[in-house]
């Protein structure tokens, strides 16, 4: 079942835009905020899935109003970006 509202448990979900192409990964959340990772390295992948941030300063803030839908494994983004 989708949903529109992130939560830590996103942590480490593929970003995808409108198309299905991924343009990074959740690395973290700040604040309740969530970080993505517009270049993840199979490192930055293996600690999200751990449940390790790794939030630098190349990460940038996910403006959560933008987020379509939130499956199992990924996050899409809305089409009107």
């Amino acid at each position: 079942m989708a949903r529109n509202n992130l939560t830590e448990r996103d942590e480490g979900k593929r970003v995808v835009n409108a198309d299905g192409e991924m343009v990074g990964m959740i690395s973290g959340f700040r604040g309740g905020e969530a970080y993505v990772d517009p270049d993840p390295g199979i490192t930055d992948k293996i600690m999200s899935r751990l449940g390790w941030e790794d939030i630098d300063e190349s990460d940038y803030k996910l403006d959560s109003s933008k987020v379509e839908h939130i499956t199992d494994d990924e996050v899409r983004l809305e089409s009107d970006l």
